[in-house]
This record gives structure tokens, C-alpha cells and sequence, in this order.
């Protein structure tokens, strides 16, 4: 099990200076030792990056966030779950010249988006996600409710009419629009502890087959089909159907496909508002390839 250590020195943290950047702190941290970018080239406002650097100690992971929230909630959740395990360990914190940042241990080289088709990993996921589903959900927050049914039926609606303000943008057509305005909202059960970006590459594995899920800046109470959906949803786009299945398998729980295309409506449709709002380029081609297709499928699925 991942045990979470926090740790009060901060050793790793460079001297100050004048105009430091993400890359240039990574790089005092190796301390001369080689660093490697694992966070895509992007035009997001205030995204986080991600390196891995090498030194004398061996691997770490530096995470150095685009706030001080962003880095505030992560710890908020990984100390409230320190006990669940499947947590990347911390072995470091702080702040340097306003940037924010945590180093980790180095879980693993490889995640379910960049592996081959593997139902056995994608049903280790599958039970990843029902051990935190079951988890005390008093451990991570104080609300009552957190997003239930009410909540994703008004965001539903409101992430379409979001969308079709973008329609030109990101290429998708008023007839679809329209088609998944006519959706019923996601079903959604009862609130639990939530992950709420289980997609593939949050999914690290190690070379003995351990697997480590990271990104913690969103969890909270959420529906679990939120998670599962999503998770079956975007690893069946990367590895194809039988390691969707093996998902399902893994978390114990099969959902009716008309009710899982409702979901893929939804997330698909938050992914293009995200995306079109976060992107500092309104060019058609920033658009994630295929994403647009699996919207209208899913709308033609969501509506059968």
C-alpha cells in the first residue's frame, strides 16, 4: 500500500532568483542531474507541469502547479486518504519565488494510455476505483451532498448550452447539439469518495505491475458512475473494448449502454467546453482528435 509522507525539510528546494520558471526550478531540484518534461506541450492558462528528474537519489517526480489552490487541494485530498493507498508518495512540499510545488516518489514509467490493449491492468483500475468508491466518505470532506443527481441534470444542461455557444470552434453541428439537448440527464446514484479524472494516463504502472493512481486536484463527492464512466469511457478509446470490459469486471458493476452513452455525452461535451475555454487558440485543429466523433456517437447511442 502507498502510504503518504509528508515530509517538514525541504531540502530539494533551490535558493531564489529572479525570474524562475517551471523548467529552471525542475532543474535546480536535479541538482545537475538530468531532468525529463512529462507534461505536453500546451496553451492552457495556469496548467500544471510535470518532471521527472534523475539524481544521485534516483527518480522523483516534481509537480509544480499553476496555483497555490491547485497544489492545496491535492494535498487536501492525498492526506485525507492516506490510508487507502494507491497514492503516489510524497516525499517533499513547498513554495519557490510563487511557485508551487510537490516531489514525489517515481510510481512507475509507463500508464494505461501508453500500454497495449491489457484487460488485466485496466481490471486492477476497475478495482482501484471500487476500493475508493467504498472508502468513508467523511474522510475527505465535511458536505453533505457533494455533485448528486440534481447537480449533474443542471450541469448536464448547462455544459450543452456551453457547447453549442463554441459549436463553430470545435466542429460539432447544431443538429447534434440539438439531438443531445433532447438527452435525458446522466443516472446518477448516490455521492461517494470520487476521483473524477480517472482517465488512462492517471493510471501509473511500475515495472512489477503495481498501479498507482495520481492527480488528486479534483477529488470529491461524485456519483461513482462518474468515475467508472469515464474511466471505461477513455480507456476503451486508448485500448480498445476488451480492456473497457475488463473495467467494468474489475469494479464488480455492469451499466445498460444506453446509460453508459449518456455519461460519454456528458464527459465528452465538459472535455470540448474545457478544452475550448482553456486553449489560448481558437484553431479547429487544437481540438483532441476523434473527440467531436465520440460526441455524436454517443448522442446517436444516448438517444437510440
Amino acid at each position: 500500500m502507498f502510504v503518504v509522507v509528508v515530509t517538514t525539510c525541504n531540502n530539494a528546494a533551490p535558493e531564489g532568483g529572479v525570474g524562475l520558471d517551471p523548467q529552471s526550478l525542475a532543474r535546480r531540484m536535479a541538482a545537475g542531474g538530468t531532468i525529463q518534461e512529462l507534461t505536453a506541450t500546451t496553451s492552457q492558462v495556469g496548467a500544471n507541469q510535470v518532471y521527472r528528474i534523475w539524481s544521485d537519489a534516483g527518480s522523483l517526480i516534481v509537480k509544480i502547479y499553476g496555483s497555490d489552490a491547485r497544489q492545496r487541494r491535492e494535498r487536501h485530498a492525498m492526506n485525507a486518504l492516506s490510508e487507502w493507498g494507491h497514492l503516489p508518495e510524497i516525499r517533499d512540499s513547498g513554495s519557490t519565488q510563487g511557485l508551487h510545488w510537490i516531489v514525489f516518489a517515481d510510481a512507475g514509467r509507463w500508464n494505461l494510455e501508453t500500454l497495449p490493449e491489457n484487460p488485466g491492468l485496466a481490471r486492477t483500475a476497475g478495482k482501484i476505483l471500487r476500493e475508493l468508491h467504498d472508502t468513508d466518505k467523511s474522510l475527505l470532506s465535511n458536505l453533505e451532498r457533494g455533485i448528486d443527481q440534481e447537480w449533474v441534470a443542471i450541469d448536464f444542461q448547462s455544459t450543452l448550452r456551453r457547447l453549442d455557444r463554441y459549436r463553430s470552434r470545435v466542429g460539432v453541428s447544431q443538429e447534434f447539439i440539438k439531438a443531445a439537448q433532447s438527452v435525458n440527464p446522466p443516472f446518477a446514484n448516490e455521492p461517494v469518495v470520487a476521483h473524477t479524472d480517472a482517465i488512462p494516463r492517471n493510471f501509473i504502472v511500475d515495472n512489477e505491475g503495481n498501479v498507482t493512481l495520481i492527480n488528486w486536484e479534483w477529488a470529491t463527492l461524485a456519483p461513482p458512475e462518474w468515475d467508472l464512466t469515464r474511466a471505461a469511457w477513455s480507456i476503451g478509446m486508448h485500448a480498445g473494448p476488451a480492456a473497457a470490459a475488463a473495467l467494468f469486471d474489475g469494479y464488480g458493476k455492469s451499466i445498460d449502454g444506453v446509460l453508459i452513452d449518456r455519461w460519454i455525452v456528458y464527459h465528452t461535451a465538459q472535455t470540448l467546453v474545457r478544452h475550448t475555454e482553456q486553449r489560448m487558440t481558437n484553431r479547429p485543429s487544437d481540438v483532441p482528435a476523434g473527440l467531436v466523433d465520440e460526441f455524436n456517437r454517443a448522442v446517436l447511442g444516448a438517444t437510440s
